[in-house]
């Protein structure tokens, strides 16, 4: 019985020391944000302009327009709206300008929401540290779930220029886009997305998202002279 019990201690003592081996470091990011952030807010702001002409705005097209946008939202990602905003009302045929004094038209894009949500379900043994054996236990997730969602909301009100009268509103404005990873049994893992090209962690089976762009690639040739 005593040598059944020194049997079991033995085997989970290996056991233990194998899985503590067993462990795989990623660094999230060295940036302000991940590159699946960046996607999931630039791509948002994309899926919530419609493709097609709406004619939303309650002025008419060739109209001389000044973007304004405000929000809670970090100024970068306030930026990159705007230059997504002034294009698509570029294509829906207005113009835009810098400056006050040649528009005839202030919008004002009241963003609402910009930014991503982070969730997600763990089942299984989390991280252990402890004073009394000489290692760490790495995570064991039977089943783990991180779930990652951009979202956009806003909307424009329009004032003439220069007599600051209101001349309507927007309807809301919303997108969102999103990318989900999943472990199970320990070591089985895989990612739902609707992102475009969304970054991959490096294996020995993977290929490039895109070939060099012929123009650059000569250019390389010329620089290293190959």
């Amino acid at each position: 019985m005593i040598i059944n019990v020194f049997k079991i201690l033995a085997l989970s003592t290996v056991f233990i020391g194998l899985m503590a081996g067993c462990t795989t470091t990623h660094r999230t990011t060295s940036s302000a944000k991940t590159a699946v952030e960046q996607l999931l807010i630039s791509e948002a702001i994309a899926r919530s302009l419609p493709r097609e002409p709406t004619g939303a705005l309650p002025i008419p097209r060739g109209s001389t327009v000044i973007l304004d946008v405000s929000g809670i939202s970090p100024a970068a990602d306030q930026m990159l709206l705007q230059q997504a905003l002034a294009a698509w009302l570029g294509r829906e045929g207005y113009l835009i300008q810098s400056d006050k004094k040649a528009a005839t038209h202030q919008i004002d894009v009241i963003v609402g929401a910009l930014g991503t949500e982070l969730s997600g379900t763990f089942v299984g043994m989390p991280p252990v540290t402890s004073i009394l054996i000489p290692f760490s236990l790495p995570e064991l997730a039977v089943y783990k779930s991180q779930l990652q969602t951009g979202y956009v909301k806003f909307h424009m009100n329009i004032f003439e220029i220069p007599a600051g009268r209101f001349v309507g509103s927007t309807p809301a404005f919303l997108g969102d886009a999103y990318h989900n990873h999943y472990t199970m049994a320990l070591v089985v893992s895989f990612e739902s997305s609707n992102l475009m090209s969304p970054p991959q962690l490096g294996s020995f089976f993977r290929d490039s998202l895109a070939a060099p762009h012929p123009i650059l690639k000569e250019d390389a040739k010329f620089k290293f002279g190959e």
